[in-house]
């Protein structure tokens, strides 16, 4: 039987039809390996896509100008705004007390301020969140460095909780926003902490390390300790910064969209008031040294509702939540933020119905 040949088409290689008959007929031709620089340019970096958007933005200046002026975008811009402009200066504390902790803190100080057991290690953790002056923005990147640091999760996670909802800056605005209840400082103080060591204990019990991923930090090693210190700032401004962006549009777009009338209804029912200030909470995305002053202006609801509201906020909102999926990863943030948030609110209404 004779053989023939295809003969190749125009343009074709010649020798293509030769080095295809070596190949099995089950095989696949092998492909001719891609440069990596060349792939590397087909990505867009964040210089180009800045002037992408720029040069958006300018040619449908009209529009957006059209857009912006309507007053769902207003208020939603003013949120948007509100929470950066609260949030910023705190987180910008939390990332200098981390890298500061990451730098120059040695890792015995931790083996040696904290208890060896972890049980006894997340009540001794959660009570030293009382000393840091910041919101829960700053205690993220922290939290963060504990571990980094060698720090059981289950004391990191339970100082993460307690340092923005007991610090004196928080009790203080507190004790401003209600000066006709100080019981509502001593009820925000109980029932924070114990939230906050119940997550950790809880953490300690059924956590399990799969869930958590380490927060990843760039090597600064051969570096003096002042390049090493701004090399993690910035590092850790860039990452939690960008999540804090997400959660902050998040808000602001929720609090546009949810109608005021939906309140008066809510404070109505003792059990509704509750779960809706909790929601409200999360929703709001409030720094936790301004929280007081709105839970104080919702007058029609009752204090122990409030209270929920001033307990739940600091522990888990919508930019706690990217910043903590962030830092710890999306498998963590889904088990750890709505086991927190129903623990909160359970403990905050029990709390307040014994002391208020």
């Amino acid at each position: 039987m004779a053989i023939t040949k295809t003969a190749p088409q125009d343009g074709a290689d010649p020798g293509q039809a030769e080095r295809g008959d070596a190949y099995n007929g089950d095989a696949e031709p092998a492909t001719a390996p891609t440069d990596g620089r060349e792939e590397e340019a087909r990505h867009l970096n964040s210089p180009l896509l800045l002037t992408l958007l720029l040069l958006t933005a300018v040619m449908f200046q009209d529009p957006i100008r059209g857009a912006l002026a309507a007053p769902v975008m207003q208020s939603w811009m003013t949120v948007f705004v509100a929470v950066m402009v609260q949030a910023l200066p705190f987180l910008v504390l939390g990332v200098l007390l981390s890298a500061a902790i990451a730098v120059f803190v040695p890792p015995s100080f931790f083996a040696r301020a904290l208890p060896k057991h972890p049980a006894l290690a997340v009540p001794v953790a959660g009570a030293a969140g009382a000393v840091l002056p910041g919101c829960e923005c700053a205690s993220v990147p922290v939290a963060g460095a504990l571990v980094r640091r060698g720090v059981t999760p289950a004391a990191a996670l339970a100082f993460l909780l307690s340092a923005p909802a007991i610090n004196p800056i928080v009790l203080t605005a507190t004790a401003v926003a209600f000066p006709g209840n100080p019981e509502m400082v001593v009820a925000r103080f109980v029932s924070s902490l114990l939230v906050a060591c119940s997550m950790g204990w809880l953490w300690h019990r059924l956590g399990r390390t799969d869930w958590l991923r380490p927060p990843a930090r760039a090597s600064y090693e051969g570096q003096s300790k002042g390049a090493a210190f701004w090399g993690s700032v910035r590092h850790d401004v860039t990452h939690a910064g960008g999540f804090l962006v997400i959660g902050a549009m998040a808000a602001a777009t929720l609090k546009a969209v949810v109608p005021a009338d939906w309140l008066g209804v809510a404070a109505g029912h003792p059990v509704l008031s509750v779960l809706f200030l909790a929601a409200l909470a999360v929703l709001l995305s409030i720094c936790s040294e301004a929280d007081a002053f709105v839970a104080a202006s919702l007058t029609q609801f009752s204090l122990t509702a409030r209270l929920t509201f001033l307990v739940v906020g600091p522990m888990i909102d919508l930019k706690l939540f990217a910043m903590q999926a962030g830092t710890f990863g999306r498998a963590f943030a889904l088990r750890f933020a709505p086991a927190t948030f129903a623990l909160a609110v359970v403990v905050s209404a029990l709390t307040g119905t014994v002391l208020l």
